[in-house]
């Protein structure tokens, strides 16, 4: 069943294109990894799909409705997003970062609220900090309370925008498993991300995005390992399933060579970032299995001050 259509979605900041006619299918139960350099426009295109920036051109269709003619805060209601910098309220106990938003959106009780919010904080395995302010908790522990805080609204869709990008090397596993069991459970999400493990291993389909086009979709075997574009890629470059994770990110980005997409992609998949590379070097030695960080946190707006 399709839940979400991106039909020829274009997105320009003043001169500078970001998105070039997107057009990709959402249906019941995907995960779809969304992979590229930075600068892609990966994280434009979900911000669109959220409602947060609004497209130059085309349209974005919730089972079959148009969203721009929908109730922002309704539409977000169903299809939720996780940010990579958490996004929690500063003044607020963990608890009440997970109500706030039935209780505002979905007016529920306080009562109702509670209950639920208690239900997915133990879901993610916080219960024992839902008294807690934000500024008390880790990163990986604050990630996991956004993640339970856009699943007490009971969304249909969850998107997340590189969650585990602002994370400590050795907090990224606890985030990635909860993400993981989501997709056993059936959620339907959309993962702008670097994890590559992840990527291959927990996705069902993946985009891959260069220069604000997608140039490669399909099973992640077929655009991790064998672009259509060009063929199968060489032997070196195939993302093989006992590769280490530290080879997968390489390898991705060198793919995206292959897709011929032009030289801007080739200049950008040949700066893999230096300290992100030590990040990966950090996380193996930490132990930390199947996941690599090959990230530029972007900054996002944090969300205004608000009071019970």
């Amino acid at each position: 069943m399709e839940i979400l259509q991106v039909r020829h979605l274009s997105k320009s900041f003043g001169d500078h294109e970001v998105l070039k006619d997107i057009d990709f299918t959402v249906n019941k139960g995907d995960v779809t990894a969304i992979l590229g350099a930075s600068g892609s426009g990966k994280s434009t295109l979900l911000r669109c799909i959220n409602l947060l920036e609004t497209p130059s051109a085309g349209q974005i269709l919730y089972h079959g409705e148009d969203v721009s003619t929908m109730n922002p805060a309704q539409y977000r209601s169903h299809v939720g997003m996780v940010f990579q910098s958490f996004n929690l309220f500063a003044n607020m106990s963990v608890l009440k970062n997970c109500m706030v938003g039935q209780m505002k959106v979905l007016k529920k009780s306080r009562e109702e609220a509670e209950k639920t919010a208690l239900y997915y904080l133990d879901k993610v395995g916080m219960t024992p900090y839902i008294h807690a302010k934000p500024r008390h908790i880790s990163g990986g522990q604050k990630q996991r309370v956004a993640i339970a805080r856009a699943l007490a609204m009971n969304p249909e869709v969850l998107l997340f925008d590189e969650p585990t990008s602002a994370l400590d090397p050795e907090m990224v596993g606890e985030v990635l498993s909860v993400m993981q069991e989501l997709a056993r459970e059936g959620m339907t999400m959309l993962v702008v991300t670097h994890e590559m493990a992840f990527a291959r291993d927990v996705s069902t389909h993946v985009v891959f995005m260069a220069d604000g086009i997608i140039c490669e979709e399909g099973k992640p075997e077929e655009v991790l390992a064998a672009p259509k574009h060009h063929g199968r890629a060489p032997e070196h470059l195939h993302i093989d399933a006992d590769d280490h994770p530290d080879k997968l990110e390489e390898k991705a980005l060198h793919s995206v060579v292959l897709l011929g997409v032009g030289d801007g992609v080739e200049h950008a998949a040949g700066k893999a970032d230096d300290t992100a590379d030590q990040g990966s070097r950090h996380r193996q030695n930490q132990g930390v299995a199947h996941s690599h960080q090959v990230l530029h946190p972007k900054g996002v707006p944090q969300p205004a001050h608000v009071h019970d």
